[in-house]
């Protein structure tokens, strides 16, 4: 198949999510064209059957804001007719099924009729889409896809709830990669503590610092808070006024996630939602217990007790306590680590996710055929 794939190329669950997914899938033979205004940033271009198409948007005096969704909709088009695409993929609603929706109807109008498949991350339902500014843009956009994905069933049921759309839902979960998420030898000389995140307020990572701060007065345990955003000022002021400074780093955005999150003791996502918790699905496959939020999706890739904790959002005495007990207990560590990477190879890994993809492609692909006939 030839595959077109449009994602935010920027940090962010969904960017990575399909990066990885265009990699895998060129890997089992397929072609793929990522189509968007920049490189994503895991996206290596040397990979046979990869290639990058960038979207670049003309600035004239009359533009206060560059119409991005119209070029993008004029490049997908024609990147599709070039090459011949036999699908459009695209991540995140907004725009990108809408810029999807104008380019099928340019196709159509050519001759062309290839399907788009939307699938939802997140933020484009529960926090973009349900803005009364974006909200009938977004439901329409989704009606309109041809084909729809969601990574988490608890998303699936939320956007449903939310825009009242009859069409199904086909749920299918991130992977991970496995070879690049592995358990590694390592021993800190203080217990390390990581936190990955965009840094908004709904990562609440100021719990973070709570957490570090009641887990000190048990152990003498250090904090590498991975990433930026909005609420790293915020958490680095409490961090000086809990007197924790000292052994909470803030090192920035990083490319080397899967090193970092490889070399730590335990992974701590407090989040007050997530759709599905891709990093602490990272994390499970290197060996590294969750302590997390039972929120969201993340209830559909953890289970508590068994491979990882979780808790109520805002708890904090409650994640530094199930923090302690991995912390200070040497063999439920262990077990917990061993059992966190075992559900990422029997549920996660590519070689149970990408096939669904494909055959999901697959059926649009055989039904827009039908269709034409």
């Amino acid at each position: 198949m030839r595959v077109g794939i449009t994602c935010y190329p920027t940090y962010g669950g969904s960017g990575i999510v399909a990066t990885e997914l265009g990699l895998e899938l060129a890997s089992r033979g397929h072609e793929v064209h990522f189509i968007t205004y920049a490189n994503p940033i895991r996206l290596d271009t040397s990979v046979a059957g990869v290639h990058y198409h960038e979207v670049e948007v003309a600035s004239y005096p009359l533009f206060q804001y560059p119409p991005y969704t119209l070029a993008l909709a004029s490049r997908m088009a024609e990147v599709a007719e070039l090459y011949s695409l036999d699908v459009l993929h695209v991540h995140y609603a907004i725009p990108h099924s809408i810029s999807a929706y104008l380019a099928r109807g340019i196709l159509e109008s050519r001759g062309v009729r290839i399907p788009i498949v939307t699938t939802l991350h997140g933020t484009d339902i529960t926090l973009v889409g349900t803005d009364r500014s974006y909200f009938l843009i977004t439901k329409f956009a989704i009606e309109q896809s041809d084909g729809i994905t969601a990574v988490s069933r608890d998303l699936a049921y939320r956007m449903k709830e939310v825009f009242d759309i009859k069409k199904d839902v086909q749920v299918i979960y991130n992977s991970v990669n496995l070879s690049r998420y592995q358990p590694v030898p390592h021993t800190n000389s203080e217990p390390m503590i990581v936190h990955v995140s965009n840094f908004r307020p709904v990562k609440r990572v100021l719990d973070c610092i709570r957490v570090l701060a009641k887990l000190r007065e048990q152990i003498p345990a250090r904090l590498w808070m991975v990433g930026d955003g909005p609420e790293r000022g915020p958490a680095e002021r409490l961090a000086q006024e809990l007197g924790v400074t000292a052994w909470v780093d803030f090192p920035g955005k990083r490319s080397d996630i899967a090193q970092l999150v490889a070399k730590a003791d335990l992974l701590l996502l407090p989040s007050e939602l997530e759709s599905f918790g891709l990093v602490a699905l990272e994390a499970m496959a290197s060996g590294v217990p969750v302590v997390a939020t039972n929120v969201g999706g993340i209830p559909e890739v953890i289970t508590d007790g068994y491979d990882g904790y979780l808790c109520a959002v805002g708890d904090v005495e409650g994640m530094a306590s199930r923090a302690a007990e991995l912390l200070k207990d040497p063999e439920r560590h262990r077990i917990f680590a061993e059992r966190g990477r075992e559900t990422a190879l029997s549920r996660f890994s590519a070689e149970t996710i990408v096939p669904q993809y494909e055959r999901f492609y697959q059926n649009l692909i055989e039904g827009t055929k039908a269709g034409l006939e």
